[in-house]
């Protein structure tokens, strides 16, 4: 079932917990504005649906309406979750094979103890463990038709939106050169005058 137009990009980002994959989708948000629909598979999954990751779940489908209904009205979309190859690979295939304009795929690659490190400083750091986030860690998780490009752990936050702005081919809104103002995670909340419009 073709989705989307020639004209929309859909964008997947990738990565294990604490990988900087929800820093990475804001700024790239941020950087690009509006007309790119931000979808969240702990939004769907853990606050929406309150569903817990198991194959076949609901959260799987709900999540290939949403990127395909945003598609479909003309927004770009940014999918970003741990979305474990095993299951939501099948998913994520469709949606590439199905879309009709540029999909870029994105796998943040960072090692259990950044990730560790990362944790301890993000706001959700009481809601789960160090010990559930070993548990739950799968080294170098890629799709098995290798459409993922990988970032690693060193890539800085403004390269990392650069390249996905770059290969997805969007143009920013604002500038994100060398000789911009830093992104940091508190520069990527969003615009307050967006809120409540």
């Amino acid at each position: 079932m073709r989705t989307g137009s020639l004209d929309t990009r859909l964008i997947v980002l990738r990565g294990n917990s604490g990988s900087g994959k929800t820093s990475v989708a804001r700024a790239v948000r941020v950087a690009y504005g509006r007309g790119l629909a931000l979808v969240g598979q702990d939004v769907v999954r853990r606050e929406l649906l309150r569903e817990r990751d198991v194959h076949g779940g609901v959260n799987i489908g709900l999540i290939d309406t949403i990127v395909r209904y945003s598609l479909d009205h003309g927004y770009h979309v940014l999918l970003e979750g741990i979305l474990t190859a095993s299951r939501y690979g099948a998913m994520l295939q469709s949606l590439r094979r199905d879309h009709a304009g540029t999909s870029a795929f994105f796998y943040l690659d960072v090692s259990l103890p950044e990730t560790l490190r990362r944790h301890d400083s993000r706001p959700q750091r009481s809601e789960f463990t160090p010990d559930q986030m070993r548990e739950w860690y799968q080294e170098r998780d890629l799709l098995p038709d290798g459409c993922e490009t990988v970032i690693g752990e060193d890539s800085p936050l403004e390269a990392s939106v650069r390249q996905v702005l770059r290969q997805a081919r969007l143009a920013p809104a604002r500038p994100t050169s060398d000789n911009a103002a830093p992104m940091t995670a508190a520069s990527v909340r969003g615009d307050p005058r967006d809120r409540g419009q």
